[in-house]
């Protein structure tokens, strides 16, 4: 299942408005540090083996990586790291980044951005990726209340030409009805796994959104990363496939619709390879069956 011949292009692609991706993507939370992202003492990152990784991805076909200028360590930035590995960046490249949260030099978490505060947050991005333009911009929030005066800034930014695309991350259904009536919303990146309610990956499928979802490998360990306890569904799918259980949680995420991407973090070399090949694993129905039962 893992070998090198194995690339994103075999899970097919997906079009974030006019741009078109394999549907294996690149997360970059995990390129900063050693283990749990976020977590204070933990080492950061080999800088190298870092953009080694980056470029590797791009190798094996990834088009799609998700970032954000949130995601640093005391010595690394994923966003400079994508752009000394990549730049100058290939044509088909898709780099999508998130504002909203912002964290301090010390690495704490800052309160979300205000709409006025927002377009700083844009600029940040393209100064640390090196670009003129942003292909898709997420709008990150945390809780429930009203976003149409903070999604209507980016749209402002659009419409500027600072931004290509918009999208959401981390929000509910009246979200993207409350954006969809500012601006076209390409992609929603919300939490989803196996186990999960699959009704608003439906909704966005119907919509013609993509829905992309993060923690689709860590499951309950979130910024922890996988935590080992796969279920036992899981672990006899990926028996009968020769598989490892994360890439039978990518390849079960992936057949849950053509507009479903998937963006896997690894640091490791050895990691990405096994996530990208988890784009040619087909299961069949009484695999996804077996699936569906476990939490």
């Amino acid at each position: 299942m893992t070998t090198e011949t194995n690339t994103a292009t075999a899970a097919g692609t997906w079009k974030l408005g006019d741009l078109v991706v394999n549907r294996i993507g690149f997360g970059a939370m995990r390129l900063t540090q050693n283990g749990p992202a976020f977590q204070p003492g933990v080492a950061p990152s080999d800088r190298r083996r870092a953009i080694g990784v980056l470029r590797r991805a791009v190798d094996l076909g990834v088009n799609h990586i998700d970032t954000a200028a949130f995601y640093f360590s005391p010595l690394r930035s994923a966003n400079e790291l994508i752009n000394q590995a990549l730049a100058p960046y290939p044509d088909d490249l898709v780099i999508t980044t998130k504002v909203g949260p912002g964290r301090d030099p010390s690495g704490a978490w800052l309160p979300h951005a205000t709409p006025a505060q927002l377009r700083g947050q844009v600029e940040e991005n393209l100064r640390q990726l090196g670009r003129d333009h942003l292909d898709v911009v997420n709008l990150r929030i945390v809780g429930t209340d009203p976003i149409a005066e903070r999604f209507g800034a980016l749209a402002e930014l659009r419409n500027a030409g600072l931004i290509r695309h918009l999208g959401l991350s981390n929000v509910q259904p009246h979200h993207l009805a409350e954006a969809r009536a500012i601006a076209p919303v390409v992609c929603v990146q919300n939490r989803y796994g196996i186990g999960e309610d699959d009704t608003f990956l439906r909704s966005c499928g119907e919509l013609g959104v993509a829905f992309v979802p993060f923690y689709a490998i860590a499951g309950a360990g979130r910024e922890r990363g996988a935590t080992g306890a796969d279920s036992a569904e899981v672990l006899a799918v990926a028996r009968a496939h020769g598989a490892s259980a994360a890439q039978v949680r990518l390849a079960w995420t992936l057949h849950q619709g053509a507009h479903v991407l998937a963006i896997p973090g690894t640091g490791d070399p050895e990691h990405l390879v096994a996530n990208v090949a988890a784009g040619v694993l087909r299961l069949s129905a009484a695999d996804l069956s077996v699936l569906d039962s476990a939490v």
